[in-house]
C-alpha cells in the first residue's frame, strides 16, 4: 500500500530535514528516505563533533548539536522518516504525481519529490598506501565521533581542506602534537582558519609537511608511521598515534542518476525561484543542485529549502493565490507549530 504525501525528500541532512520544516509551515506533509543509518547526513556520519560558526544566532554550534536542533524544531509536523535505504524506483505518473519506491519496499505516491541528497551516495575518500591492507589498522579514522579519544596523543592529520584545518585547530589543545600532511603548499580551507594553523607552527603545536602517501608503516592493528613522497621528491617518514584523513567525499549520485533529469558534473542544475529540476514537480536543494553563484554552505540550503517550500505548494496547488505567514504573527503558523496554547497561557 502507497503512503500519500505532499512531498517525499531524498536525504535527511540539515537541509532536508529544514526542508520538512519550511513545508510544515505551509501545511504540507512529508515523507524522508535516506540511505544512512541515522538523520543528520554528513554532519552525523562524518564529523558529529565539529563545530560549525556560521549558523545565524549560534556563535559555536555542534553539527550534531544542529542536528537535534533540527529534530527537534520539525516535531510538530511529524514527518514519516524512512532510514537504512535508498530509492530504487522513481517513476512520473500521468496524474502529475509520483511513485517513488525505496530499497526495503516502502512506496509513495507523491505530489512532489525534493531531492536533497547532499553529494548523493557519498563516501569518505580512503587512504590508499603500500603496506596499509595487511595491516589493517585500528587507528585510521575519517570522522571523529569522540574528540577525547585523541588526548595527549600524536596525530597524524592528512588533507588540505576546511575539515582537516578545523580538527586541527580544534584538536591542537588535547594532543601531544599534530603534523599536518597535505600534497602541496597552498591550502583550500577558509583563509583565517590556514593563518590559525600557521601561528599553532610558530608555537610548536603543529607541523607542517608537504607531500604524498606512499607507504604505512606499523604493526598488525596499528600504523606507526607514515611514509611520504615529498615535493622534493624525497621519501621520508612522519609518526603518530593516530591517523585522521579528510580528503573529502567522493561524489556518488547513486540511482538518482537514472531519473532522467538533467545533470551537469554530477550536479542537479535548479531555477533559482523555487530550485525546480528540469522535471516540474521534482525539486533539488543543498550541495547536490547547481546554479549561477552556487555556494555550498548549509545556510545556502537553508535558504533554498525555503523557497523550494513555496515551489512546491504552487506546483500542487497552481491555481491558488500564495500568502508570505510571520511565525511571529500568524495564528495559523502557531497553530501548524503547537505554539498556540502556549500563546493563550
Amino acid at each position: 500500500m502507497s503512503i500519500q504525501t505532499d512531498a517525499v525528500i531524498v536525504g535527511a541532512g540539515p537541509v532536508g530535514l529544514f526542508q520538512v520544516f519550511e513545508l510544515g509551515l505551509l501545511g504540507l506533509k512529508a515523507e524522508l528516505v535516506d540511505s544512512l543509518g541515522q538523520v543528520g547526513g554528513q554532519c552525523s556520519e562524518l564529523y558529529p563533533e565539529k563545530p560549525i560558526y556560521d549558523i545565524p544566532a549560534w556563535p559555536v554550534i555542534g553539527a550534531q548539536e544542529l542536528v537535534d536542533k533540527l529534530m527537534e524544531q520539525i516535531q510538530p509536523f511529524e514527518p514519516g522518516i524512512h532510514l537504512s535505504q535508498e530509492v530504487t524506483e522513481f517513476e512520473a505518473l500521468d496524474n502529475g504525481r509520483f511513485r517513488v519506491v525505496t530499497s526495503k519496499g516502502n512506496e509513495f505516491d507523491a505530489g512532489t519529490v525534493i531531492i536533497a541528497a547532499g553529494l548523493g551516495a557519498f563516501q569518505a575518500r580512503r587512504l590508499r598506501a603500500k603496506g596499509l591492507d595487511d595491516l589493517n589498522a585500528a587507528n585510521v579514522h575519517y570522522k571523529v565521533t569522540d574528540r577525547k579519544r585523541f588526548g595527549g596523543k600524536r596525530l597524524l592529520i592528512l588533507g588540505g581542506g576546511d575539515s582537516a584545518l578545523d580538527w586541527t585547530l580544534d584538536l591542537a589543545s588535547i594532543a601531544e602534537h599534530i603534523t599536518l600532511v597535505h600534497r602541496r603548499h597552498e591550502y583550500r580551507a577558509a583563509p583565517a582558519s590556514v593563518e590559525q594553523m600557521k601561528k599553532l607552527v610558530d608555537q610548536g603545536k603543529v607541523s607542517e609537511q608537504q607531500g604524498t602517501v606512499g607507504e604505512a608503516i606499523g604493526v598488525p592493528g596499528k600504523i606507526d608511521s607514515l611514509e611520504l613522497n615529498t615535493l622534493e621528491r624525497e621519501k621520508i617518514r612522519v609518526e603518530g598515534d593516530e591517523v585522521l584523513v579528510f580528503w573529502g567525499l567522493a561524489p556518488n549520485l547513486g540511482p538518482i542518476a537514472d531519473w532522467s533529469l538533467e545533470i551537469e558534473k554530477k550536479q542537479i542544475p535548479v531555477d533559482t525561484e523555487k530550485f525546480q529540476t528540469s522535471i516540474p514537480g521534482v525539486f533539488a536543494i543543498g550541495d547536490i543542485n547547481t546554479y549561477a553563484g552556487k555556494k555550498k554552505l548549509i545556510l545556502s540550503g537553508f535558504h533554498e529549502a525555503a523557497l523550494a517550500a513555496f515551489g512546491v505548494q504552487k506546483h500542487l496547488n497552481p491555481d491558488a493565490r500564495q500568502f508570505l505567514q510571520y511565525t511571529t504573527t500568524s495564528p495559523i503558523m502557531h497553530k501548524r507549530l503547537g505554539v498556540e496554547k502556549a500563546n493563550a497561557d
